[in-house]
């Protein structure tokens, strides 16, 4: 199943088919150039290796610049691997678009989510304040850790820790609009991430059929 990279632009609005507004997320989808094809016969399975971003060859380590020196293309700033049925399909320094979609699609978009930092637990698993009046001093204290004479914190205990930075996979959004010509790819609903985050965008398995839209 063919995927692609792409930046989050940001929000806007939708109108459908029926004059009603609703969220959608705007994605920078670059052409990904393929740079090596994976061979069962080779490696043991069937895949592709893309590069996402152009970036100049000074931010290269050799290494690498060697490997796109070899496949002939320009370097990369993100290498990623997608498996395919049939590697003979593709060609080394073949450009995959944002074309591979059309509007009405379903497709699972993978991000990492925004960090939050250290928080506690009211923030971080939604807990309840304790009573604000008066004698009430552990207004925001998590409680007790565990059961008396446990002498041990459960695993999976939800405390105050890391919130955010997450990988995440929001899955079955609908396309709404594709533009190859700018390379824009508009979905309906959020994705993870912030502005100018990093995406990848894949069809979902789950897709049994094409949804229309306005």
């Amino acid at each position: 199943m063919l995927a692609l990279m792409g930046r989050k632009v940001g929000m806007t609005q939708w109108f459908d088919e029926d004059g009603r507004a609703v969220a959608a997320t705007v994605i920078h989808v670059e052409p990904s150039v393929v740079v090596q094809i994976r061979r069962p016969e080779v490696e043991g399975y069937a895949a592709i290796q893309l590069g996402y971003e152009p970036v100049p060859e000074r931010k290269v380590t050799k290494p690498l610049l060697g490997h796109f020196r070899k496949a002939g293309v320009e370097p990369r700033r993100h290498l990623y691997e997608v498996r395919v049925d049939d590697p003979d399909a593709f060609q080394v320094g073949q450009e995959i678009g944002v074309d591979i979609f059309s509007p009405g699609d379903l497709v699972d978009v993978t991000g990492t989510s925004k960090g939050r930092g250290f928080q506690g637990t009211i923030k971080r698993w939604d807990f309840s304040y304790r009573p604000k009046s008066h004698g009430h001093k552990w207004i925001k204290r998590p409680g007790t850790s565990g059961p008396m004479g446990l002498n041990k914190v459960m695993k999976g205990k939800k405390m105050p820790g890391h919130m955010g930075a997450d990988r995440v996979t929001v899955k079955r959004l609908v396309v709404l609009r594709v533009d190859p010509e700018h390379n824009i790819l508009v979905v309906k609903g959020s994705v993870p991430g912030h502005k100018k985050g990093l995406l990848l965008i894949r069809k979902s398995h789950a897709q049994s059929e094409t949804v229309s839209v306005g």
